[in-house]
């Protein structure tokens, strides 16, 4: 019996694979009938190097295009780069390279990676953001939006990264800290290009209940949530005394909780609400303390942690439900100008933010909301604000209703005042695209002193990057180009002009990169025609960390861009999968240095465990089983596993020890549990049959066993148990070496079967057994095998007993017995004659091979 030897077979059926074009996409025409399928993983960042995380995703995509092709799909299974960003400025200035040389290296480097992993992927549709033939095509279909209203300038209160020197978007904000550099953001006021994502909002909420069943509720609530729509007042509170000038109208606040208004104790603006800064240009004291706002928490998120502090301006408004009360205005941190007015209404019993503050600054809590069962002579609010159901009170008009009526009754009396009006607002924002930076696609329009911003000419694209450009001093080299900026003029009136030196935020370019890879050649940005054909992305496969981010504003252009006839799909991916973490333990010396995983041996010690430093012999402390990352050098390298393995068992390992949506913890038991699986298959393959006369019984048994496989391995891959199809593949391996004695035909149905059904795990192997039993061609153009239902149905079943609509036992039956004889074996059960002792039986109901329901008094 021959070994099996990774190292020879792998790259050889790589090489058979590219040399016959096996994975190259057929259009529609050369499709013949066969029905498409669009499989797409988030396209990476070239950084340099896969890691396993990279090897996880793919991989798992990778079955499903394999599974596919087989079943007689046609795949469409490109590849591509998420190429711009400030990683590659960062490198330039640190190693004094060009970020344009420094990611085609990488992505030379990462492509090579990529493709040991056997990935069945056309790479002929592959291309990079930053190619101008991408991000030429881009600014094309930006001046499309732009034409059509949904692309806008305005000056912005921004968040300011000052490490990176650039603005960051909300979602770009984690606990007050730019994602990407760690620094403390800041609010700054800049002229910045915005793309009108609000036009969308109720389409992109109503949208999301067409994904119910084939996205994770959980991406699906993520970005409700950020859309947030909610129904409220929009209330104008008047002021008491002489009002500041320009702001005769009052403060204009909307709130979701109209029912609490006579709770208020206070009004809030946000540091750059108007308000604020007619006060700021007065007073040294305020616009110190707006200064200190803007330098705090920049989301609403990261405030909700954040110490609330404010500034009481000294001015007072009228309460619009009693002309007797009056509210003092405070400027505080904790209000955002992007939400709402920029305004709100403080109500501390019944808001835990608004209660932290006035905690703080000893303003009145007054409850008006009595919580269900509680006196109201006795109720008072302590640490916690209540913000539960109950019954209106102390609010004359609104007592005794409940908190939806008593709204709606605030909402009436206010509109019947003239002093508000019931309004949808959606928590979402226009979408800022403007980044202050080099290495991002340059937005196609030119600054004229005459006629304001004016659209490049479609002739004149692509607008490219210059190449000479220095990284010597933070912030944008656009800026400081000797010419680049200045060498234009206006299309409108052919004076002077300068380019805009704000390039795009790069999840524009991910936001419609799935639709390019339809017809990467196409002149046109979308090929209409092939995004037809292709488009929506059938199963699309990343990270949970993108639900916002990356897959509303995906959602948001398709829209767009299906509306400017670029394509005819408004929802880009019709399914999501979101694939859990790859995570190793972590070890530490006693100085705190974290240790490589390669570099570290685990004994047992006394009866525990213990981690050694190899180089050193020292103890290490052994840590949290966390996320593979780079800081904490628990990574581990693809490319040490492949070499010391082989691809198949990476593969295999990837997809075996855990649901594909939980995380994996990369053990070395694992992995070498793998690579014996893989020999195991390839022993049984290559094994010489025994002599002696066939067992009738055991054929038969083997072939039961290769059809139930079949169906259950089919079964997981369609519903995404990558590790329960493997674990019946196991089974099935178990199956073969029982029934040592089927005849020769029963045997070479089970070795095709196990053959076939392993392709889209560990292709490699496959191909090398399919060679071996002596199959036509390659084992991936082979079809999926078929199982005969009645081999596959399983012989005898276990069905639940219930009495009374409670589940009691559970009998064994035959698969597809008589209702009779079922009734009886539920009655006869000893544990259900216990729970039916006492009682009369007055209706047996048998649903056939599901459940027996019994019902007794």
């Amino acid at each position: 019996m021959s070994r099996y030897n990774p190292k020879e077979a792998e790259p050889r059926w790589r090489a058979v694979w590219e040399r016959e074009q096996t994975f190259r996409t057929r259009t529609k025409a050369e499709a013949g009938g066969r029905p498409k399928y669009y499989v797409l993983e988030m396209f990476p960042y070239p950084s340099g190097n896969i890691h396993m995380g990279h090897a996880r995703n793919y991989v798992m995509g990778d079955v499903v295009a394999r599974f596919k092709r087989a079943r007689g799909f046609n795949v469409l299974h490109p590849m591509g780069w998420d190429a711009f960003g400030m990683p590659a400025e960062n490198a330039a200035m640190e190693r004094k390279v060009h970020p344009k040389d420094w990611t085609y290296a990488n992505i030379a480097q990462m492509r090579e990676q990529l493709k040991l992993l056997g990935l069945s992927i056309d790479w002929s549709r592959e291309f990079a953001t930053c190619d101008p033939a991408y991000y030429g095509r881009q600014q094309r279909w930006f001046l499309d939006l732009f034409a059509r209203g949904l692309v806008y300038r305005r000056e912005a209160t921004v968040n300011w990264d000052p490490v990176d020197m650039t603005v960051l978007a909300n979602e770009q904000v984690v606990d007050g800290r730019g994602w990407r550099s760690g620094a403390l953001v800041e609010k700054r006021e800049l002229s910045q290009w915005f793309l009108r994502i609000t036009d969308y909002a109720e389409e992109l909420l109503e949208g999301l209940d067409e994904l119910a069943g084939r996205w994770p509720d959980k991406v699906r609530l993520m970005q409700e949530n950020w859309i947030g729509k909610s129904r409220g007042l929009t209330l104008s509170f008047r002021w008491a005394d002489a009002p500041p000038a320009g702001l005769e109208a009052g403060v204009e606040v909307y709130t979701t909780r109209p029912d609490t208004l006579f709770g208020a104790s206070f009004l809030a603006v946000a540091a750059d609400h108007p308000l604020a800064e007619r006060l700021a240009a007065e007073d040294p004291d305020v616009a110190a303390f707006v200064v200190e706002c803007r330098r705090g928490a920049a989301t609403a998120e990261a405030l909700e942690t954040a110490e609330k502090i404010g500034r009481d301006t000294g001015l007072r408004v009228r309460h619009p439900f009693d002309a007797d009360r009056t509210l003092p205005v405070w400027i505080a941190n904790f209000v955002l100008m992007d939400y709402g007015s920029g305004a709100i209404f403080g109500c501390p019993a019944h808001d835990q933010r608004d209660l932290e503050f006035a905690r703080r600054y000893a303003l009145p809590v007054l409850p008006v909301v009595l919580p269900p069962d509680a006196d109201a002579a006795t109720f008072a609010i302590g640490e916690e604000a209540h913000t539960g159901p109950g019954v209106i009170y102390r609010s004359e008009f609104l007592d005794g209703l409940a908190v939806e009526d008593a709204k709606a009754a605030a909402v009436a009396r206010a509109e019947a005042q003239g002093q508000g009006q019931g309004a949808t607002v959606y928590r979402l924002r226009d979408w800022g695209v403007s980044r202050q930076r080099y290495w991002g696609c340059p937005i196609p329009i030119v600054h004229c002193a005459a006629c304001g911003p004016v659209a490049v000419p479609v002739e004149q694209l692509p607008i490219l990057l210059p190449d000479d450009v220095s990284f010597e001093f933070p912030g944008n080299p656009l800026l400081r180009h000797p010419t680049w900026r200045r060498t234009t003029t206006c299309s409108t009136c052919a004076g002077p002009a300068e380019r805009e030196t704000d390039t795009l935020d790069t999840f524009v370019d991910s936001s419609w990169y799935f639709a390019r890879f339809a017809d990467p050649w196409a002149d046109e940005p979308i090929d209409r025609e092939a995004a037809d054909y292709w488009l929506a992305v059938d199963q699309y496969i990343g990270g949970i960390e993108h639900a916002i981010l990356h897959l509303l504003y995906a959602r948001f252009i398709t829209r767009a861009l299906t509306d400017a006839g670029h394509m005819s799909v408004r929802e880009p991916f019709a399914g999501l999968f979101t694939q859990g973490m790859l995570t190793h333990e972590t070890y530490r010396r006693a100085d705190g240095a974290w240790i490589d995983p390669a570099e570290v041996r685990v004994d047992a010690v006394n009866g525990r465990r213990v981690a050694i430093e190899d180089k050193t012999g020292d103890i290490l402390q052994i840590g949290d089983i966390e996320k593979m990352s780079k800081s904490k050098r628990n990574v581990i390298s693809p490319l040490e596993v492949i070499d010391s393995y082989g691809v198949d068992a990476a593969r295999l390992f990837l997809l075996s020890d855990s649901p594909p949506e939980r995380d994996v913890q990369w053990t070395t038991g694992g992995i070498e549990g793998a690579w014996r699986l893989v020999n195991r298959v390839w022993a049984e393959i290559d094994a010489e049959r025994s002599a002696g006369s066939p067992d009738a019984a055991a054929s038969a048994a083997l072939r039961r066993a290769a059809h139930k496989t079949i169906k259950a391995v089919t079964e997981g891959f369609d519903g995404f148990r990558f590790n329960s199809a493997i674990a019946r593949l196991y089974e099935f391996l178990n199956a073969i070496r029982q029934h040592a004695g089927a005849d020769a035909d029963a045997r070479a149905e089970a070795l095709r079967a196990l053959t076939l059904l392993i392709q889209p795990i560990a292709p490699h192997l496959a191909e090398s057994c399919w060679e071996r039993l002596g199959g036509d061609g390659l084992a991936v153009d082979a079809p999926w095998p078929a199982f005969d239902p009645a081999l596959a149905a399983d012989d005898e079943l276990v069905l639940p007993v219930q009495i009374n609509g409670r589940r009691r036992s559970e009998i064994r039956v035959p698969a597809g017995a008589a209702e009779e004889a079922v009734k009886a074996a539920a009655l006869d059960d000893g544990a259900v004659a216990g729970h039916l002792a006492g009682m009369t039986v007055r209706k047996v109901i048998v649903v056939q091979d599901r459940i027996v329901n019994i019902v007794a008094g």
